[in-house]
């Protein structure tokens, strides 16, 4: 059953549909640069798909011909020293981190597939978005970009610890000191994106894939991400093999597994529950 859902800003609209919550950043006249209201609500809907047994997968997208073109680089020239809203350092970069947290970094660690879709460009903090979620989609005129170079800024949200894990050190590096614009095929090679296709078929295939992650086994792509989180942050071989036992017999333990394993048998395909 599809339902709106009501985010308090028209920055941020929201809408959930047969387990895919679908987030659409909505200032198309700013090519969806990031207010403070749609940073709120952003981080407000995230953390409630998180415990939100209905919602099986998040996407991420932007409305009109652009993903997002990350900061509002016209607020911080009027303020002057990048204090937005906030008349002191510390104070601005406690509310820089917690907000990184609770959306970028929301997007990374919840336990349930998270999917960026790029109808147009995503830059800056919104690159740093996009790469926060567990995998892209583009259209086949979208660009990435990093683009602080540009404006003075070494960047956030994230960015080069998700670019870093993706492509390599070197190669992030250049994209960031060089800030480089990405295109949908070199973003492909280079394994920033997972698929390309024509800009009108961006939403039918964005759902094709959400639609088939949300019937997916809920509990194992818990553990998946953990896992995979886990062997990004720790790079200890010992511990992740540790960690990957525990999750893979508590897997076997869940309804979904043996469901699975009777419709293997049965030569038909799995219906999964999420228990």
């Amino acid at each position: 059953m599809e339902s709106n859902i009501d985010t308090g800003t028209e920055d941020l609209l929201a809408n959930l549909d047969e387990g895919v919550l679908t987030l659409t950043l909505n200032r198309p006249q700013a090519r969806n640069a990031m207010s403070g209201e749609m940073t709120a609500a952003l981080a407000q809907q995230l953390a409630d798909a998180e415990l939100n047994t209905k919602v099986r997968c998040v996407v991420l997208t932007g409305a009109g011909k652009g993903f997002c073109a990350g900061g509002d680089v016209k607020g911080m020239a009027a303020s002057g020293d990048g204090t937005v809203g906030d008349n002191t350092i510390d104070g601005a970069i406690h509310r820089q981190r917690v907000n990184q947290r609770a959306t970028a970094g929301k997007l990374y660690s919840m336990p349930k597939p998270t999917i960026a879709a790029l109808p147009g460009a995503a830059a800056g903090a919104g690159l740093s978005l996009a790469l926060a979620c567990d995998m892209r989609v583009m259209a086949s005129n979208a660009i990435m970009t990093t683009a602080f170079a540009r404006v003075g800024f070494s960047g956030d949200y994230g960015g080069t610890f998700f670019m870093s894990q993706l492509i390599g050190t070197a190669k992030a590096r250049q994209l960031y000191f060089m800030s480089e614009r990405v295109s949908a095929e070199e973003a492909l090679s280079l394994g920033l994106t997972n698929w390309v296709c024509e800009p009108d078929e961006l939403a039918a295939k964005t759902q094709e894939i959400a639609a088939q992650l949300a019937v997916g086994p809920a509990v194992a792509y818990r553990y998946m991400k953990e896992n995979f989180a886990r062997a990004m942050s720790s790079g200890d071989v010992d511990d992740c093999l540790d960690l990957e036992a525990t999750h893979h017999v508590h897997c076997g333990q869940t309804q979904d597994h043996k469901n699975a394993t009777k419709a293997f048998v049965e030569k038909r395909e799995p219906t999964f529950t999420g228990r």
